[in-house]
């Protein structure tokens, strides 16, 4: 009788477990979906009904699956290639509208206004905490939220300030004479006099890793070049990952993609310390001049005085400066030369800008450029905030929302997430003018402030770097190192789409052209 009762007592644990349970998978899946749709309806916002389980997901990815099949006419907006899902839903249902990721609804904020608030509050609107698996390609101070994010970003600062980017000067003219000469090395060997056929995308890409590399680590490319193609190869399994609904403990199921990334993370893992272990003697051993005008020296010498930053979490920021450091250029580098060959009035324009700053020679002499001469580049300037209207970096923010805040005059209720599509905003007519989808640097001819349809605009309506506190650590890095590269490629070449250029854009970490950027070189 007594052995009956204590098997009852356990049948009765087990059932109200798993009826626990399962109230909250239903309450996950169904009832908590089905009130935050009816709480954003009544508030105006519109869209497609919840449905069991993955909401929009499978439309979203046969949709993107479709738009890659298709190329495009480099006048065509990117947003039809990299989030056509989303441009649909805003063209159906305004710009007051949501998605679902699954069970979770994830809201359009396209008004200027409310952009700057959310970029702004990064307490209120944190970012996104991303699945165990992706945290294995990079986390860092991008990833961070609360007061993590607070001490690691005071730590960095000092490794980005104007003062230490100077310095930086040399290495990104080396690295990219390095490519120029390289690209003319090609023209001879194609037994032709002045020019050749060339994709110059993975070109760029190797020169952003060089910098990085230089400037970041004080090695060249080649030392952390496998550090390069491991990310390179965690960035695809997770763009994979991002298309599915993350399953709370899957990544301890031994796909074949789940072990191999595991792998590529303990190989990162192990060339990172490597390196860290290098300096690190470097630095006991008195070296000043290998630790103090990198970033990682500065990273490792902020450290030492703010203090509480373990190894790994070193080695995280040296990932993330690999990443997004190499990532972020070489797709902004890439677009500019790619939309310079499709208006070449623009590119001789720059090119003449770069003859009247730094003379006619062949090559840039190396003694009279600087941070300053660079800033001379107006036009330059205004050509590459171009590129970045029209093909920002990142294609969208996402924050997500853990307690009711209001926003404007609506309510975002706990467990929404927010969408800040940049590639959207960033075409909207009724900010940019009728001419919103077309390439015309002329509108930042008076700078950033003054280049929308009404220049008392007020909010975020630019933000290819996000914006407020939270706004990219590494922005002027990445644009001085664009303005250096083109300036000494504008110098020795010029360049217009060939015939089997391909237009498809593709988001991968960042913006990048899919099937590269075949471009025909003119040697001057």
């Amino acid at each position: 009788m007594e052995t009956f009762s204590k098997s009852s007592a356990v049948v009765a644990v087990v059932v109200v477990a798993v009826t626990a349970w399962l109230w909250r998978m239903m309450n996950w899946l169904w009832f908590k979906p089905k009130q935050l749709e009816n709480r954003l309806r009544n508030q105006g916002f519109d869209g497609r009904p919840y449905r069991f389980p993955k909401g929009d997901l499978k439309e979203a990815v046969e949709m993107l699956k479709e738009a890659k099949s298709r190329q495009l006419d480099v006048s065509n907006d990117a947003a039809l290639r990299v989030l056509p899902f989303h441009y649909h839903t805003v063209q159906k249902y305004g710009k007051k509208s949501f998605t679902w990721f699954g069970p979770v609804p994830r809201v359009h904020i396209m008004n200027p206004e409310h952009i700057k608030e959310v970029l702004a509050k990064v307490y209120e609107y944190p970012k996104l905490r991303s699945n165990p698996l992706r945290r294995l390609l990079v986390r860092g101070v991008a990833s961070y939220n609360g007061e993590k994010w607070t001490h690691h970003r005071r730590i960095l600062n000092p490794a980005f300030h104007q003062e230490k980017l100077k310095l930086m000067v040399p290495a990104f003219y080396r690295s990219c004479k390095e490519i120029v000469d390289e690209w003319e090395k090609v023209v001879k060997s194609e037994g032709m006099i002045s020019s050749c056929e060339l994709d110059v995308w993975p070109y760029l890409q190797d020169m952003t890793c060089d910098v990085i590399s230089r400037t970041a680590f004080g090695s060249s490319y080649k030392e952390g070049a496998r550090i390069f193609e491991l990310l390179r190869e965690m960035g695809t399994l997770i763009v994979q990952i991002a298309q599915q609904i993350y399953i709370p403990g899957w990544r301890f199921v031994p796909t074949k993609a789940n072990t191999r990334m595991k792998q590529v993370h303990k190989e990162i893992q192990e060339l990172m310390e490597g390196i860290i272990n290098k300096r690190e003697k470097a630095m006991r051993m008195g070296m000043d001049v290998v630790t103090n005008n990198d970033l990682l020296g500065v990273l490792m010498e902020s450290n030492n005085k703010e203090g509480n930053m373990t190894v790994e979490e070193v080695i995280e920021e040296c990932k993330l400066f690999y990443l997004a450091g190499q990532e972020t250029t070489s797709s902004l580098l890439v677009w500019t030369m790619i939309l310079l060959s499709k208006y070449p009035a623009w590119q001789e324009s720059a090119r003449q800008e770069v003859l009247h700053v730094f003379g006619t020679k062949h090559d840039i002499d190396s003694s009279t450029l600087d941070s300053s001469s660079l800033s001379q580049l107006k036009t330059m300037t205004m050509i590459l905030n171009e590129v970045l209207r029209l093909y920002p970096p990142v294609t969208q923010l996402i924050r997500i929302i853990e307690r009711d805040t209001e926003l404007g005059d609506f309510i975002l209720h706990a467990g929404t997430q927010v969408a800040l599509p940049s590639i959207l905003i960033h075409k909207d007519p009724e900010i940019w003018g009728k001419d919103a989808g077309e390439f015309n640097p002329e509108r930042f001819s008076d700078g950033v402030s003054k280049a929308t349809k009404n220049h008392n605009q007020q909010g975020a309506y630019f933000f290819p770097f996000g914006g407020g506190p939270r706004i990219c650590i590494g922005q002027s890095f990445a644009l001085m190192e664009a303005k250096m590269a083109l300036a000494i490629i504008l110098k020795r070449f010029s360049f217009e789409l060939s015939p089997s250029y391909v237009h498809a854009p593709s988001a991968a970490v960042t913006l990048r052209p899919q099937f590269g950027a075949r471009l025909i070189l003119h040697k001057l």
